[in-house]
């Protein structure tokens, strides 16, 4: 299983509603600037997720979106599969051979697991931990 740009650039319009959480609504005009992203891409991005009932639409001249909960209660995998549909690494059938069957569905449970373990604010808390990190040395 590939992620592709639906689910990556998913995972970004979310982080940064995450961010913004609590300080109104978002433009995705602000988040495509931000990230060097398509809005046009963006819009249809958001759709998916605003009819999982993850994000909200606010509307007028100072809309966008806002996360429809808190950021601690949405995973990863709440996006992924909104977007990319159900995580599965293979295509199989019940006449796979068991012993390959079976490590199919590990690696789709061990996938599932890290997704559906890893909320937004983990996402957010590592991003600026990280960044935090970096320190600039001069000779």
């Amino acid at each position: 299983m590939k992620i592709s740009t639906k689910g990556r650039y998913g995972l970004t319009i979310m982080m940064e509603l995450a961010r913004r959480f609590g300080e109104g609504p978002t433009s995705l005009k602000s988040i495509a600037e931000k990230n060097g992203l398509s809005e046009h891409y963006l819009e249809q991005l958001i759709a998916p997720l605003r009819n999982a009932g993850l994000v909200k639409s606010i509307r007028g001249a100072y809309g966008g979106y806002i996360l429809s909960r808190e950021s601690s209660t949405i995973t990863a995998g709440d996006i992924i599969r909104v977007l990319e549909g159900p995580i599965s690494p293979v295509d199989f059938t019940e006449e796979d051979d068991p012993a390959k069957r079976d490590l199919w569905l590990r690696i789709r449970d061990g996938i599932a697991d890290v997704l559906d373990s890893t909320t937004l604010s983990d996402l957010i808390n590592f991003k600026e931990e990280s960044q935090a990190d970096n320190y600039m040395f001069y000779i």
